[in-house]
């Protein structure tokens, strides 16, 4: 802890890998018990606890004295608006998977109700739900949390290097810059650099398919297909990512960025990846199911995909690693015939799509 601890009362909700490293950081920086992980599984909440250890998501790291850890999200919400009106601030993380987001977002404004002065929340979910629509996560939050500043915590960050105390840098994404930028600054340091944005869907695009990329790298590597190859595809995936994104209204300037470039080279590359992984054991032959089963994470490329490649559809966006990412998961093709598609496509401008 340095010589200006944090005087920002947090509660996480969600007690996976990402969620606990984040609490751990946050935890770290006060002298003040003004952090809580809540997680819904009672039992594993209390060995948790026991032992001051995510065994089961974040082992090897030991959870700070500072850190709350609970079952009880009622009694964690009612602490933590306490505090947050004790200091004339709080912040809520929604550390759930996207699938998740949306009942984890309808229980804390059920609990809390609408926000007082001070108080607002930040997801860590990244994909695209398909549900009548497309929908992104900041559109699932604010259909629940009405009136809730709130925003996108995004960009390269492996849970075990910032529960490590690693440095870091983030992206912090909300449609009101000036609240994203007073939020990161409250959340900047002990390592962790945080920048404010106000391109939201640009982001959330990026958090979205920087993970269907790099099921895409996974195959490449898994076939054996060379640093050229991969180097080739994360160049033309990015400009995937990059049309698509000024089509649906993203800023361009957004795809050189940290939770765009910079998140794709670290989920695309690293082998902490769970979507690499993914790729890696389709390009081996496995099926889908069983990587899921044996994977015990969330792999949120494996159910972005199809919705990226109909959101792409829908607005006439040539997508073709993504597109054969999609087909690869359905079934439709196997490792070897996903890439030869992608190579035995017509050469053109590389500007030009």
């Amino acid at each position: 802890m340095g010589k200006n601890p944090m005087r920002l009362p947090v509660l996480v909700i969600g007690a996976g890998a990402w969620g606990t490293a984040i609490a751990v950081h946050f935890a770290r920086r006060t002298d003040q018990g003004w952090v809580i992980l809540a997680g819904r599984d009672a039992d594993q909440m209390l060995a948790v606890n026991a032992h001051r250890e995510n065994k089961k998501y974040l082992p090897g790291v030991i959870l700070p004295a500072t850190l709350q850890v609970t079952s009880d999200l009622s009694a964690a919400c009612v602490d933590w608006r306490a505090q947050a009106q004790a200091t004339g601030a709080g912040l809520l993380i929604l550390a759930t998977p996207l699938s998740g987001l949306e009942a984890s977002a309808a229980e804390v404004f059920r609990l809390l109700g609408p926000p007082r002065p001070g108080e607002g929340l930040l997801w860590l979910a990244k994909g695209l739900r398909l549900a009548g629509g497309f929908q992104w996560p900041h559109q699932i939050v604010s259909a629940q949390c009405k009136g809730w500043p709130s925003g996108a915590l995004s960009g390269p960050s492996f849970a075990q290097e910032v529960a490590a105390g690693l440095p870091v840098a983030l992206t912090l994404a909300s449609q009101d810059l000036v609240w994203a930028r007073t939020v990161a600054q409250a959340c900047h340091g002990a390592g962790l650099r945080v920048y404010a944005t106000n391109d939201l869907v640009g982001v959330e695009l990026g958090g979205a398919m920087k993970n269907v990329l790099a099921i895409a790298a996974g195959v490449c590597d898994g076939l054996a297909l060379g640093a050229n190859a991969r180097a080739a595809l994360l160049t033309r995936g990015l400009a995937e990512m990059s049309r698509l994104g000024v089509a649906i209204g993203a800023q361009a300037s957004t795809f050189m960025g940290l939770a765009t470039l910079g998140d794709l080279i670290l989920t695309a590359t690293g082998d902490l990846s769970r979507n690499r992984r993914v790729g890696l054991a389709l390009a081996a032959g496995e099926r889908i199911e069983t990587i899921l089963r044996d994977l015990g994470h969330v792999a949120e490329g494996v159910p972005t995909a199809p919705a990226l490649l109909k959101l792409a559809q829908a607005h006439s966006v040539d997508v073709p690693i993504t597109q054969s990412v999609a087909q690869l998961l359905s079934g439709q093709c196997s490792a070897k015939q996903a890439i030869d598609n992608l190579m035995s496509r017509e050469p053109r401008d590389e500007y030009a799509g």
